[in-house]
């Protein structure tokens, strides 16, 4: 007998819920028709469903990411940075207490304390015959965020290739919720040819037809609910054996348009915004924001910082403060909609000449134009890199708090942690550097607001 099983996926939502309700009109009308058939379905995330720059996600800190992920019937998941490390560790030990899915990983646990009642290595899903699917998966390892937070995280392939080896003989099909990203899932299919398929995101990629790397097939259906993907397996009965991996995806924009979209969008909205109208300080008058200049609001949260991190000086780009302060009482949500970024503050040790080179690169011309992606900025463009108690003289030299460096002296720079991946400041990679978990640069400037009042 010839088994036909379904697994549809999603994977980097990013709580984009634009196309949320019509993908999953068509996911369970799909689902209905091939259960009639006498063909088991099943429904998987791959990671970074939640954001916090959205304001639901903000507002109930992902556990109504979990309540749509239930109300769409999900079977299993695994878990992105997105989850992982915006999130304070009692927020993710917590987070899927009421998930009606499993939830697998393998490669976290607690550096101290009980693991998470939802957190699993492995599962094994069966179908309507009978036949047994094991479900194995890992996250990125960001290994310094994850020990800020108190999780400690393993190599994902190593453990992967570990519950491959455990599962392989168990099961009839194996796969793999990769939340590592395309050249992590390529090296995994060379290095473990037993998985079958590798269900693949972290890098946004987008596979119409899926990959095949050493016989594994290997998905990814792009960013931001765009895609939805659709994998059918065949199953031999007779000789035990899985014949076809057959893997396409679903462009979800010309689906049908759901009934109440519109509705479902701004109701989600409406509930962060509710959720999210706390007063939290006052203000005596109005902070204006400045894409291209210094500006009241930077030098406000400027001071936010540094009173922070006890720093000798500080940079950022314009770029980060999407809304201008506003005079009178400061909701939540006001500071949200300036700062919506899931991003940390780092401070990082450097000589006056390192500090000195970073503040002449800083200097480039082309980066207030740029318009940024990822690294957890959410903004549209970059704006002026601003620089705060550092600046150089007439006579090129640098100045720390108006006085000369010490090309010797060590000094302590706060900045955004998307500056330290290597993109913007090379040396920021290898340097000495603390980050500042789980506090958001909106935690940072609610703190302070609250000391000026």
């Amino acid at each position: 007998m010839l088994e036909t099983i379904h697994i549809f996926h999603t994977n980097d939502i990013h709580s984009h819920f634009e196309y949320w309700q019509r993908m999953h009109n068509y996911i369970k009308t799909q689902r209905q028709e091939f259960s009639k058939l006498g063909e088991t379905s099943f429904l998987f995330d791959i990671g970074d469903h939640i954001d916090r720059s959205n304001i639901y996600t903000e507002a109930t800190l992902g556990k109504g990411n979990v309540q749509l992920l239930n109300e769409a019937q999900y079977d299993a998941v695994t878990i992105g940075n997105n989850e992982g490390i915006t999130l304070a560790f009692e927020e993710l030990h917590e987070l899927y207490n009421e998930a009606n899915f499993d939830v697998i990983v393998g490669n976290i646990e607690p550096m101290s304390g009980p693991k998470p009642k939802w957190l699993k290595p492995y599962t094994i899903l069966r179908t309507k015959y009978g036949t047994k699917i094991g479900v194995i998966g890992a996250t990125a390892i960001f290994e310094v965020f994850y020990k800020e937070l108190n999780w400690h995280i393993t190599e994902p392939r190593e453990v992967l290739i570990y519950f491959a080896n455990q599962l392989r003989n168990q099961v009839d099909i194996l796969v793999c919720l990769s939340h590592l990203g395309i050249t992590e899932d390529e090296l995994l299919a060379n290095e473990c040819p037993s998985i079958d398929v590798i269900f693949g995101s972290h890098t946004h990629h987008l596979f119409e037809e899926g990959k095949v790397v050493n016989n594994v097939l290997l998905t990814g259906c792009g960013k931001f609910g765009m895609y939805t993907g659709h994998l059918t397996l065949q199953f031999d009965h007779t000789t035990r054996n899985l014949v076809k991996k057959k893997e396409m995806v679903i462009e979800n924009a010309i689906l049908p348009e759901a009934e109440g979209e519109a509705l479902f969008l701004a109701n989600l909205t409406e509930q962060g915004k509710k959720l999210l109208q706390t007063p939290i300080f006052q203000t005596s008058k109005n902070y204006n924001k400045e894409w291209f200049h210094y500006s009241q609001l930077s030098e406000l949260f400027a001071k936010a910082v540094l009173d922070f991190t006890d720093a000798d000086c500080t940079m950022f780009n314009a770029g980060i403060l999407l809304d201008s302060l506003k005079k009178g009482i400061i909701t939540n949500y006001d500071i949200h909609k300036i700062l919506p970024h899931p991003i940390n503050i780092c401070v990082i040790e450097m000589s006056g000449v390192e500090l000195k080179e970073v503040y002449l690169q800083a200097q480039n011309e082309q980066w207030p134009l740029l318009e940024l992606k990822g690294l957890g900025f959410r903004g549209s463009i970059f704006g002026k890199m601003l620089t705060y108690e550092f600046t150089m003289n007439k006579q090129r030299e640098l100045l720390v708090n108006g006085k000369v460096v010490d090309l010797d002296q060590y000094y302590k720079l706060a900045t955004l942690d998307m500056f330290t991946f290597g993109y913007f400041f090379p040396s920021f990679k290898y340097a000495k550097k603390k980050y500042y978990l789980p506090l958001f640069l909106r935690d940072i400037l609610i703190e302070y607001g609250k000391k000026i009042v």
